[in-house]
């Protein structure tokens, strides 16, 4: 086996006016998650396969007379080895490290946080707060993917910690493959519709479930001319998110807190509606209301754009059972029921022409600043990140 590079350092992290301060320990606190996370997906996760291939799967086949034939009986035959064992609760304790070394360093520094978060947001017309607006018990009922608090919970007046958590830490959990700026979903989106449809100018731009702005800023860049709206319902996010585009210099972007399953703009208002890695953490409710309401506010020629993980449709039995990890051990309660939906049929009952949806991959911007001898070929540690993108035009 040739010997895999290492991550980027978190000390390339990049940095803007509300990121928290850091030292020494929290670069190695981060670094240490990073390669611990390298070393599961690289060199015990492909042991994890040998011992299904080797021992669980010929175990099922003398007890079933068959191979298994789906995730779960492949995960109910794995649970009791210990290589997966050793390899999930590694797993497991690498998210629950990571949250700790996030809410460690912001935590500490919070008072100062919050004032620098007050003074690039206040009077702003470009942050809409509405505490009327009721947390979704999907977002409440868990700290998803292991976040004490989930992304709503606030802990003092005006709290941003929870988005600077999640911006501070996430560098590291990717291996630095989303870009310094954690914004590899958003670029991804702008470079594909630069390619593919350069004559595509929207005016008017939303992204749903925005968190901190990570994938909505890039668009905003892209597409100076255009009205940006960002929606979340969590305030903390908010906050943090609208105070890091404004020090970043991104003009164009609103960000209000809202349901996406029920939004006051009027039909057709919206060229472009956008998410990255939202769909997973919505619920069985939730998803096809909001799906109805993207059609309602999308104009003709308008398009849905959604960057996912890919769907269990064809899929090896083990491939999907170890992309379903999250839905058992990550507090991921709906990725497992998600990834099973036929989004075309899901589309198409929205609203949507049948004929004018589209399922694709694509694939980040190698950020050269962190990754400076990354090949083009993608076959190196600095490729980019590659997402599933579903959508339709209108």
């Amino acid at each position: 086996m040739s010997q895999q590079a290492l991550p980027p350092s978190w000390q390339h992290v990049g940095r803007h006016d509300v990121f928290p301060s850091s030292g020494h320990d929290d670069t190695a606190r981060f670094d240490f998650l990073a390669n611990l996370n390298g070393y599961l997906a690289t060199r015990l996760s492909p042991k994890v396969r040998v011992a299904y291939d080797k021992r669980v799967k010929p175990a099922f086949e003398a007890a079933q007379g068959r191979a298994p034939e789906t995730r779960h009986e492949v995960r109910k035959a794995m649970v009791g080895d210990p290589i997966y064992q050793t390899w999930s609760a590694l797993r497991r304790s690498s998210m629950e490290m990571r949250q700790q070394a996030g809410r460690g360093l912001v935590l500490r520094q919070l008072a100062p946080l919050v004032e620098k978060a007050r003074e690039l947001n206040e009077g702003s017309p470009n942050l809409q707060l509405d505490p009327s607006v009721k947390v979704p018990r999907h977002v409440s009922a868990v700290d998803i993917h292991c976040m004490p608090g989930g992304y709503h919970t606030e802990l003092v007046k005006d709290d941003i910690s929870a988005g600077a958590n999640y911006d501070a830490g996430i560098f590291a959990t990717t291996g630095g493959m989303l870009g310094r700026f954690n914004d590899g979903g958003g670029q991804a989106l702008a470079q594909w519709l630069k390619q593919e449809h350069p004559d595509f100018k929207p005016r008017r731009i939303l992204d749903l479930g925005c968190t901190v702005g990570h994938n909505v800023v890039p668009l905003a860049q892209a597409f100076p001319d255009a009205e940006v709206i960002a929606v979340d319902v969590s305030a903390p996010m908010l906050r943090y998110g609208h105070a890091r585009a404004r020090s970043m210099g991104v003009d164009n972007l609103l960000f209000r807190q809202a349901d996406a399953e029920s939004l006051d703009y009027p039909d057709g208002h919206f060229d472009l509606i956008s998410t990255a890695m939202f769909w997973h953490e919505s619920s069985a409710r939730s998803m096809p209301r909001t799906l109805q309401e993207v059609h309602r506010l999308l104009a003709d020629g308008g398009l849905s754009a959604n960057l996912e993980q890919p769907q269990y449709h064809g899929m090896d039995p083990y491939e999907a059972f170890v992309r379903d990890w999250d839905a058992y051990n990550n507090n991921e309660p709906f990725w497992s029921v998600m990834h099973e939906y036929d989004l075309r049929a899901m589309m198409a009952a929205a609203g949507f022409d049948d004929s004018r949806y589209f399922e694709t991959t694509v694939a980040g911007v190698v950020d050269r600043s962190i990754f400076p001898e990354a090949s083009n070929d993608g076959e190196d540690y600095g490729r980019a990140a590659l997402w599933t993108m579903f959508g339709a035009w209108k």
